[in-house]
């Protein structure tokens, strides 16, 4: 009970932020100086937001780096005023200079907020301290908390790891039960495919935050992480079995009224999704599982597949359940794969700084986006002559996510969780709570909004709102005089932040289908090139596999978002939703042709030559498509693949002629799509920097 405790992932994330606040403030409570532990605390929001608990090989290296911004913030920011240039000059200007570090890599630009927002913060002590109090308070604050986090990670070591790696094998479940489940369902893939498409999504983001944290911690060259690298590619395996589909729902639905079939497909797929979620639990709460055995089901399933030779269905299922099977039994990968292949790449800084000044850059757009409303939200505070201009600039950066989606629900969370939470403050300010009641009451709502703040932002924002309340209540005994401006301050910041994501630069989605579009076509044509070429490397075909998932994935996240964005078109949502259906298909036809190629011959070089050849033609036609924007479809000066009707067909020739037709079917989609996209689509897929 104490090990599922202590290594729930909630659990395990609320303890380690809670302690990292805490600790300064019951010192400084202890030592007689309640306000400086209260500010000391207020640094690890910076080092939050600037990802700086980020296990990492260059975690203190990082460190030292995130410190230097923030501290290099407060000082500029401080001495700037003191040489009376306007506040949204500054605020205008500083964003631009950090932005760079978004260019460098993606979590290199996580430390522009965390930047922003230590600078920020250093306006409420403007006035209050000597101008080099503030950079050594964020120094020494982000000192304790890269010690604080180094020792908590060395204490629980693989955690984080171990964290993925059990929701991914928990996804890997839940994708085998709705795809069994669904049977004889697939007759309709417009009803049936989504949910499963769901699943997919996010088992191949789990696959790619397992790649991260891997080339993060150099997890293949550290013989402590043997055993995680060993499970994620037990993982990669069951992924590869699981997502191929045969996609005859008429011999399904034949099959199933000739025999028991369902029933011992669904038998072998429960038993199957059981384990895996034994598996996942084992991972996360470091514990032995049981030996595993199948050989029942798989019986049944076998004697099927022999009663109805004629038939794929059964033949189909026990050969990727048998393999499945027999990795979840020895529980080591059927090949060893090379992780590191998909590695992040980090600029130099004068590369990051030359690409940075080109207006293709998304990390200027957002650097510039973030000066924008920060200048703005600043001169409005001048103009209302507000005393805290600081509570609107920071709601901004808050609540301002990568997207229009994220960002419109998280504005709503903070919004309300901070209106609830005013109320209960106001509410409990009205009773006398001795300094130690109320800094014990502060400690178990900081906990208990930690452990819902991952998956629940809004409840959590109530809580954090008490907190802040009682703070400066504790600090300068007028918590009372805060709610109120605290509150218009507060929707002030939502809605700058809500304009600035429509208005200033924004990332429609929509406008990005196509160049994703283009980007999965792409992965598919490498991919094919490698199945049917000369060269089938089972290492090579094992990366471009999870590269075709990435793309596809990126397509299908994008369509997601698209569909909650204002003014979009429907009917060219819905045909996208059909396009991006078809792609699914291909992927996972290309998923079992990987399989195929370390198990068996594929073709002949000359058969496998002209096939490879007309693949590469229906998809230039669709790439071609995709560039095209006048009506119609006459413009392809390419010719159609050609047929091939002589000779029997083989398994991969079935894969090969089915992924022609979802070709086809998608190049007559885009003629119809394209047309009629959204118009902000046109220029906004122009501004996608080149890959």
């Amino acid at each position: 009970m104490w090990r599922r405790i202590i290594y729930h992932p909630e659990v395990n994330y609320a303890l380690r932020q809670t302690l990292v606040l805490c600790l300064p403030v019951a010192l400084g409570w202890l030592f007689g100086d309640l306000q400086k532990g209260l500010l000391f605390s207020l640094v690890p929001a910076c080092c939050n937001i600037a990802g700086l608990d980020t296990p990492h090989k260059r975690f203190f290296k990082r460190l030292i780096v995130g410190g230097t911004l923030f501290a290099t913030g407060s000082f500029l920011v401080q001495l700037l005023t003191a040489w009376a240039i306007p506040l949204p000059l500054v605020l205008l200007v500083l964003p631009l200079l950090v932005g760079v570090t978004g260019e460098i890599s993606p979590l290199h630009g996580r430390l522009l907020p965390g930047t922003l927002i230590a600078a920020i913060f250093t306006l409420s002590l403007i006035g209050r301290m000597p101008l080099w109090v503030p950079p050594l308070l964020y120094i020494g604050g982000t000192l304790w908390y890269g010690a604080f986090n180094g020792f908590w990670f060395w204490l629980w070591k693989e955690q984080p790891m171990r964290e993925t790696l059990s929701l991914l094998y928990r996804e890997l479940a839940d994708y085998c039960d709705a795809k069994y489940s669904l049977l004889t369902q697939l007759t309709d893939p417009e009803t049936a495919l989504p949910p499963l498409l769901a699943r997919q999504q996010k088992a191949v983001d789990l696959i790619n935050t397992c790649y991260q944290q891997m080339h993060m911690l150099s997890a293949n060259r550290d013989n402590s992480h043997k055993h995680l690298t060993r499970a994620f590619q037990v993982a990669l395996d069951l992924q590869e079995h699981i997502a191929v589909s045969l996609h005859q729902p008429e011999e399904v639905q034949k099959l199933v009224e000739q025999s028991h079939a369902e029933a011992v497909i669904r038998w072998n797929a429960n038993i199957i999704s059981a384990r895996l979620r034994r598996l996942a639990d084992a991972i996360l709460y470091h514990q032995i599982p049981p030996r595993f055995e199948m050989e029942k089901p798989l019986g049944a399933l076998e004697k099927i597949a022999r009663q109805h030779p004629d038939n794929p269905v059964g033949h189909f299922c026990f050969y990727h359940f048998s393999r499945i099977a027999r990795v979840l039994r020895t529980q080591r990968p059927l090949y060893t794969r090379d992780l590191m292949a998909d590695r992040q790449r980090r600029l130099p800084l004068l590369a990051a700084l030359r690409s940075y000044l080109s207006w293709r850059s998304a990390a200027l757009r957002t650097a510039a986006r973030f000066a924008v409303m920060l200048m703005f939200g600043s001169a409005l505070a001048l103009f209302f002559n507000l005393p805290k201009p600081y509570w609107i600039l920071m709601t901004i950066l808050f609540v301002s996510q990568n997207g229009y989606s994220a960002t419109r629900v998280r504005i709503q969370h903070r919004a309300l969780g901070t209106f609830a939470g005013l109320l209960i403050a106001a509410a409990s300010l009205r009773f006398a709570v001795p300094e130690s009641i109320a800094l014990l009451f502060m400690l178990v709502i900081t906990l208990t909004s930690y452990l819902v703040t991952r998956k629940y932002y809004g409840w959590s924002m109530i809580g954090f709102t008490v907190t802040a309340v009682y703070s400066l209540q504790l600090l300068a005994l007028n918590g009372a005089e805060f709610l109120l401006p605290r509150m218009l301050d507060t929707l002030m910041g939502c809605l700058i932040a809500f304009g600035g994501m429509i208005w200033l630069w924004p990332q429609w989605q929509s406008g990005l289908l196509r160049s994703n579009a283009h980007d999965a076509l792409e992965t598919y044509q490498d991919a094919l090139r490698l199945l049917l070429g000369s060269e089938q490397s089972p290492e090579k075909l094992a990366y471009q596999r999870v590269r075709v998932n990435q793309a596809h994935n990126a397509l299908f996240n994008s369509l997601n978002q698209a569909s909650s964005e204002p003014g979009f078109n429907t009917q060219y949502l819905k045909d996208m939703r059909m396009w991006v259906t078809h792609s699914q298909f291909i992927v996972e036809h290309i998923n079992a042709m990987t399989i195929l190629a370390r198990e068996h011959t594929m073709l002949t070089p000359a058969l496998a030559e002209r096939y490879l050849q007309s693949c590469e033609i229906a998809l230039q036609r669709c790439q071609q498509r995709l560039m095209y924007d006048g009506p119609g479809s006459d413009s392809n000066i390419l010719e159609a693949p050609e047929n091939f009707n002589e000779g029997p067909v083989t398994i991969v020739e079935q894969h090969v002629k089915r992924i022609l037709q979802h070709l086809n079917v998608m190049h007559t989609l885009s003629s119809l799509a394209w047309s009629q996209r959204p118009h902000h689509g046109r220029w906004l897929s122009a501004l996608k920097p080149k890959s």
